[in-house]
């Protein structure tokens, strides 16, 4: 069996521009998991599981919605609201996996193909630290190599950002290596921007293992990274904003084409 799914390593920079300049970077690895292939990744390798305990895993409830509901399932209802039909085509998640049983993603993105292998949507889940998730969902037109989606901010995520901010996500699809820039501003001045790149590894257990060794605890080395982070922040004078009370949607559409930029709007 040819598989889809494998590893990424690389490492994520984060850097602000405004009102105080700050900067860090971070090793880090990933899984891009075909939702169709996780039952046999289980199976295959010792050291991966789903839904269960193990060295690394893919808990359902660790993303989407948290709920019982398979991921492609609730992944194809999303693009349903946006009005994308993959007619059964792979979906595919980057993300970093459950590591001895503690997760957390601040950013996982879904790679939606249509049936004929074209690319079709992505998906970009956002999870912040009180335990809520809000999705943009924006299709991607044919043959466009170098993906770009603007949005407006819908969801709150770190207490030194304001709300009143737009993002762009810029990427290409993964290949062997894969790269993802973010940038947020306000009234047109660039506040911050964060870059993700990594390489292709093959998944396997030694692969798995190695990474382990190399990056322990990486999702509890994230969740630390971003504490510490606001600590600095905070010592170097940032002010808090208040949380606003969470939407009860949780889905926007992020409909960016790279010829045509528009407003994006609630679902």
């Amino acid at each position: 069996m040819t598989l889809h799914s494998c590893l990424y390593r690389g490492s994520v920079m984060h850097r602000r521009l405004r009102p105080k300049v700050h900067r860090f970077r971070y090793r880090a690895f990933w899984m891009l998991l075909d939702l169709d292939e996780v039952p046999a990744l289980a199976s295959r390798f010792r050291l991966f599981s789903h839904n269960h305990f193990n060295l690394f895993a893919l808990h359902d409830s660790d993303h989407g919605d948290g709920s019982a509901t398979s991921l492609r399932v609730q992944a194809e209802s999303h693009l349903a609201r946006a009005g994308i039909d993959i007619k059964g085509g792979a979906i595919r998640l980057f993300c970093m996996p459950r590591t001895l049983g503690y997760s957390f993603n601040p950013l996982s993105v879904y790679f939606c193909y249509r049936s004929c292998g074209q690319l079709a949507a992505i998906i970009y889940q956002v999870h912040n630290t009180f335990g809520e998730r809000h999705a943009y969902v924006a299709p991607v037109e044919a043959g466009d190599g170098n993906i770009r989606h603007d949005c407006r901010k819908a969801f709150y995520v770190s207490p030194f950002m304001d709300m009143s901010m737009a993002y762009r996500f810029r990427l290409n699809e993964p290949g062997q290596h894969f790269a993802l820039g973010i940038g947020a501003s306000e009234r047109g001045q660039a506040m911050l921007s964060a870059c993700l790149t990594a390489s292709r590894e093959t998944i396997s257990d030694g692969a798995l293992l190695r990474n382990f060794l190399t990056i322990p605890l990486v999702t509890a080395k994230v969740m630390l990274a971003i504490h510490w982070e606001a600590l600095r922040l905070w010592l170097k004078g940032m002010g808090l904003r208040d949380r606003p009370q969470a939407s009860t949607d949780t889905i926007t559409l992020a409909a960016i084409s790279p010829k045509q930029r528009i407003d994006s709007h609630a679902l």
